[in-house]
């Protein structure tokens, strides 16, 4: 079983198409989150070996540029298969350093292949538009190109899907590509890599720098870095995003959430109940589209739905990723562990009702391990910090409405704009609601509201920072620019040929 740590391996760089080792000399601790120990130690680059991995990029960019795009996208289609193929081993490498189970690993990278599959439409993606005779023998057209050389900094949470996210819909686009993973969980994106070399991908379009913020902070300025996409928490996604800009980059930084699930009196509880707890807990909360905020409108709706709730939550089985039957693994590091617990010791200081406790949560044989059980709170106010802040852990927040206008008006007033739902059988106020929040994605009796891979993802607000979200048609507008081209052929068979634009009612 993988939770039996042996073995403390080096992990390295991935660079212009090979592993290389790291020449810091400084190093992260990688943690098997069920046993609390360390797997794998992680070299952290320097300003000089991000250099390294951006120059070769710079390298392959014109010949990676002027392959055809339907080329590009047989790679592309030979890659899909091989994630497709190794889909079970990148889960497992997944869940033995993140801790989520294997069922949500094999989730995560499935959806990560639904963006690879987009990105191999890009022929029909990258089509332009034309207008002929705008003026007289005078044609005009659009195409969209590639900017250079991308950069992708992912978070922790999903470490094989979120640069799925990034880098298969940039190299289709013509760019050429350097990621930093989370170095909490650098493993898949390197495996990952890997894989993309094998499906043809040439050397150089795709590489993998491991780090802190001293690698963030040299790839954000580097010269030859045209863009920047970065998905984290909302502090750090205002530094990326303030910081790339600055240097002239273009960007994209997805921030933090708070998402709120609006429960009307007419809703089903029983799906109600179900779909909370399976957002709400589901990969231990560490997602963006958690929902971490249940709006009950009415005490009864209150009443009723945190009775149903804390029986179900209280009976979550937890324990390491590889065992049967489990509902939810434990948080990523101890210091996160730390974190939530610190978050609900809060909760209970400013006043809220702590109405399932799963701070003392431990698991037979993983002693050790980051865990931490399921948490409800009920009477929660908008001015506490268990209410404002977003925890990203275990935690339900349960917020009494008085009406639907005043759900909104929760929705709407809170900083972060990521995802909501509405769970009814009204369909006046589903519609209604979909129309008024200000929220980047909705869902309407659909708890995590998180679009196809053919729609584009992203929030509002400060869950946002930047013009475009990501995947889908969003995704290659970010990766490419436009280009407009007005062209006129002189005929040496036409006699009194104007080289002047005639006005439009002119024959």
């Amino acid at each position: 079983m993988t939770t039996d740590d042996t073995n403390v391996s080096t992990l390295r760089h991935f660079i212009d198409g090979e592993c290389v080792a790291g020449e810091s000399n400084r190093f992260g601790d990688v943690y098997n989150p069920a046993t609390g120990k360390v797997r794998a130690q992680v070299p952290f680059a320097t300003a000089g070996e991000v250099d390294k991995a951006v120059r070769a990029a710079k390298v392959a960019f014109p010949g990676w540029a002027a392959t055809p795009p339907s080329q590009r996208a047989r790679i592309l289609f030979r890659y899909r298969d091989l994630v497709e193929a190794h889909r079970d081993e990148l889960a497992r490498i997944c869940s033995s350093e993140h801790g989520k189970t294997l069922d949500d690993a094999r989730g995560s990278v499935t959806r990560g292949i639904e963006i690879v599959e987009f990105a191999c439409g890009i022929p029909q993606l990258l089509k332009g538009e034309l207008n002929e005779n705008v003026a007289s023998r005078v044609d005009s057209f659009n195409v969209r190109q590639p900017l250079g050389v991308c950069v992708g900094i992912t978070p922790f949470n999903f470490p094989a899907m979120v640069p799925m996210w990034m880098y298969p819909i940039a190299l289709a686009c013509g760019n050429t590509f350097v990621l930093k993973p989370s170095e909490k969980d650098p493993s898949c994106g390197l495996r990952l890599a890997e894989l993309a070399v094998e499906a043809g991908v040439p050397p150089g379009v795709l590489n993998v720098v491991n780090g802190d913020k001293e690698a963030v902070d040299a790839l954000l300025t580097h010269e030859d870095v045209a863009a920047v996409s970065f998905v984290g928490s909302t502090p750090i996604a205002e530094y990326v995003h303030r910081t790339a800009t600055a240097a002239g980059k273009r960007v994209q930084a997805l921030g933090g959430a708070k998402n709120h699930l609006v429960v009307m009196p007419d809703a089903d509880m029983d799906q109600v109940t179900d779909a909370l707890v399976g957002s709400a807990y589901g990969s231990a909360g560490e997602r963006c589209m958690a929902v971490a905020v249940a709006v009950a409108v009415g005490d009864e709706v209150a009443d009723d739905l945190v009775d149903r709730l804390k029986p179900r939550v209280e009976s979550l089985k937890i324990g390491p990723y590889d065992a049967s039957g489990i509902e939810m693994g434990p948080l990523v590091t101890r210091e996160h562990r730390d974190k939530v617990r610190g978050y609900v010791d809060t909760g209970v200081e400013e006043g809220a009702t702590l109405v399932v406790d799963g701070r003392d949560a431990t698991v037979e044989g993983h002693e050790d391990g980051f865990f931490i059980g399921g948490c409800i709170f009920d009477h929660v106010k908008p001015d506490m910090r268990i209410y404002k802040e977003e925890i990203f852990g275990p935690v339900l927040s349960v917020v009494r409405a008085n009406d639907y206008e005043e759900a909104v008006e929760l929705v709407n007033d809170h900083e972060l704009g990521n995802g909501a739902a509405i769970f009814t059988r009204d369909g006046d106020a589903a519609r209604d609601f979909t129309h008024r929040v200000r929220i980047g994605m909705v869902g309407v009796n659909v708890p995590i509201p998180v679009p196809t891979a053919y729609h584009s993802f992203g929030g509002w607000k400060r869950s946002l920072f930047g013009d475009h979200h990501m995947h889908g048609p969003e995704g290659v507008r970010f990766f490419t620019r436009m280009k407009t081209v007005t062209s006129r052929w002189p005929s040496g068979i036409r006699e009194g040929a104007a080289f002047n634009f005639r006005r439009s009612t002119e024959a």
